[in-house]
């Protein structure tokens, strides 16, 4: 086949300050029409950078130095700007990372999808009205004439990202460039995404460059794979062979860093250290610093490409002519094996309830007019129960908007309960004054979803800390601490605890990497020595690299100090992993509960099933039968009577959509309101 898209050799340089940033060094790749290329790698490493040179949207300090970028025969370099106007959003189009910064919010979607239109096409205004229809339609959004007169602020964030998507296949492009297009979808929109994109590839032939670091949407999606470190490709091939036998040492880093249930017992390889500074010129293997298969070779060559295989390259020196020898050292370092915490195996401890939750309601009223009369609720958490012993982890999962952050911020007495009751110890924290519940809050706190908002970007790490320890320790501890260089003693201890340098308590959150700031936030919660730790999201939108390092610290600290996690989260894989008891949430209340592996293994409500069928996997050989859900989730401000799930439930039953079912048991711990399994119907 003839290659739609061909790059040789592109450089794109960026300069900050006095210094330049090599962003992206003498990329090579070829996407033919009708083909998916897979761009991987860890933040940092170039992909996105490689996208905006293409289309010619770097920023003031950026440039392309070397190389060629050729649509068909037509170099995009040499082209001017006008002519790149003309191309961009015609035979070229990008879905952007982050869809909410990419529409504008003072327009409607329709308005934006047109811009496109006009500039683009010939069409007349009732052919564009039709054109924008029928685009909202092909991703699946519905009622589309209605939708196109809103704002993005109206919409969910995998209907934004499918807004996105109708805009960049407005004028049919033959390319079509996604940036991490599913980041932070929960699985159910991220099928509904990719099967679009793949159903429109196949009835457009148009090509895609993808670019992610989810091995599970590269394995569904991807022809053709290319894995990017440090500003350059390290490993090209096709699917199959990557996924068969991936030959780099950083492609098999991402593969062992992924978290799943027959690695419960060890801890995740992690790759060491950081991506190096692309600033400096490299006189060896970019990887070699944080290679446990580097020797001498490696720090003073630059590896060659070499062909191992037909269609397989690699750059590394494990692969050249004269070091074929060279062979993988039996056991990794990140390989140790993790001893079980006495806490997660005493079934006396499970017995013994730290945290109780008996029917917990949140309702924030909806206020109009302009007396602000109350008109209705938006009941984000409707009648939750559960309950999380000493050393355990309960995970609550469940698709964006249905209350699991609600309900962390709710126990931690964040936000005020409408009705219910939060247990801690046996007492009630609903029931505490202010100042006695000040003195319970070092028993429980919370990791936020983005440490990089929750850590106050003015104040030095060391700081941040001792704010936690001076605030909620006891008064015999503060006594004791008065010593600012005890508390910095602490402070100390706590960095390294988490697997950071003392040294960097003097630095800014602004100079840490996600994972980092990650860290220092846990180090954070730990300051005050709590029983309980709820993480919300805390690994969502990290590297696969970057989040196996977070689990493997919050599995020893579990271990450790006996902390009880709830763990909030849409990520499947890490639930296999870490989690022992597991609650499934849909429209504010909890459809599903039991054993982690025993409701991943036998899941009985339709959501469940819906939720772990929709999982990208990355065993090609897999057979799963993805269940597909019809439409959004109904809004918390108006649910639907009866069962909540049923307008999008493949076995609704009219009995479904008059009454909420009741409970259902599986055994001991098993549970779930399914009508499905209820006797009476």
């Amino acid at each position: 086949m003839t290659a739609l898209l061909t790059i040789e050799g592109m450089t794109t340089r960026l300069r900050v300050g006095e210094r330049t940033i090599y962003a992206v060094d003498g990329l090579s790749l070829e996407i033919e029409c009708g083909q998916t290329f897979a761009l991987l790698g860890e933040s940092g490493c170039g992909k996105s950078m490689t996208a905006l040179s293409i289309m010619r949207l770097l920023p003031d300090a950026g440039e392309v130095t070397q190389g060629s970028v050729r649509l068909h025969a037509q170099d995009l370099l040499t082209l001017p700007e006008s002519a790149m106007r003309e191309l961009r959003g015609n035979r070229i189009a990008m879905v952007f990372q982050e869809p909410m910064l990419s529409l504008n919010p003072v327009m409607t979607v329709g308005a934006q999808i047109a811009e496109v239109l006009q500039r683009h096409t010939s069409m007349n205004k009732p052919a564009i009205q039709s054109r924008m229809i029928e685009l909202l339609q092909n991703v699946s959004i519905p009622d589309p004439a209605q939708r196109l007169t809103e704002y993005p602020f109206q919409f969910s964030g995998g209907m934004k990202q499918r807004v996105m998507i109708a805009m960049a296949l407005a004028a049919r492009p033959e390319l079509l460039i996604a940036d991490e297009p599913t980041t932070a979808l929960d699985v159910t929109i991220q099928a509904q995404v990719l099967d679009l994109m793949r159903v429109l590839q196949q009835q457009t032939g148009m090509a895609i460059l993808l670019i992610t670091h989810d091995l599970g949407v590269v394995a569904e999606m991807a022809h053709q794979i290319g894995v990017m470190y440090a500003g350059e490709m390290v490993e090209c091939t096709s699917r199959e062979k990557f996924f068969q036998q991936p030959a780099h040492p950083y492609s098999q880093k991402l593969f062992a860093a992924l978290p799943s249930r027959q690695k419960r017992d060890r801890a995740l390889a992690v790759i060491g250290g950081e991506i190096p500074a692309l600033s400096k010129s490299f006189t060896g293997c970019r990887f070699a610093d944080r290679c446990e298969q580097a020797w001498s070779v490696c720090h003073a060559s630059i590896p060659p490409w070499v062909k191992i295989a037909p269609g397989h390259q690699v750059r590394c020196h494990l692969y050249t002519a004269q070091n074929t020898s060279k062979t993988k050292p039996a056991v990794t370092p990140s390989e140790r094996i993790i001893a079980h915490s006495p806490h997660n195996n005493n079934t006396d401890h499970q017995n013994d309830a730290l945290l109780e939750v008996h029917d917990l309601k949140i309702h924030f009223p909806i206020r109009r007019g302009l007396l602000k009369r109350v008109t209705g609720h938006v009941k984000a958490v409707d009648g939750v129960s559960l309950r999380i012993a000493p050393g355990r982890t309960l995970a609550l999962v469940g698709e964006s908007g249905c209350g699991k952050t609600t309900v962390g911020k709710g126990i931690m007495q964040l936000v005020e309960i409408t009705a219910g009751s939060v247990y801690l110890n046996g007492e009630a924290l609903s029931e505490l004054r202010r100042k006695q519940l000040l003195a319970k809050r070092a028993l429980f706190q919370i990791v936020f979803q983005d440490p990089y908002s929750s850590l106050n970007p003015r104040m030095r790490i060391a700081e941040i800390i001792e704010e936690g320890i001076r605030a909620l320790q006891p008064a015999q501890s503060r006594q004791k601490n008065k010593d600012i260089s005890v508390r910095y003693t602490e402070v100390d201890a706590l960095l390294q605890q988490v697997g950071l340098p003392a040294d960097v308590k003097w630095r800014y959150p602004h100079e840490f990497s996600g994972g980092q700031r990650q860290r220092i936030a846990i180090a954070r919660a730990l300051a005050v020595n709590p029983q309980l730790l709820i993480c919300d999201e805390p690994t969502s939108a990290l590297d696969v690299s970057v989040q196996a390092q977070i689990l493997n610290l919050l599995k020893s600290l579990q271990h450790k100090r006996g902390l009880a996690y709830l763990f909030i989260t849409h990520n499947i894989a890490v639930v296999d992993y870490l989690a022992d008891e597991m609650a499934v949430m849909y429209l504010g209340r909890i459809v599903e509960s039991g054993p982690a592996q025993e409701v991943l293994d036998h899941p009985k409500h339709p959501y469940t099933q819906a939720l772990l069928s929709a999982i990208p996997v990355t065993d090609l050989d897999a057979k799963r039968d993805v269940i597909r859900l019809e439409g959004e989730p109904p809004s918390p401000a108006n649910t639907p009577t009866g069962c909540h799930f049923h307008p999008r439930c493949p076995h609704v039953m009219p009995i479904c959509r008059e009454v909420y079912p009741s409970t259902s048991r599986f055994g001991s711990a098993h549970a779930t309101r399914c009508h499905l399994y209820n006797s009476d119907f």
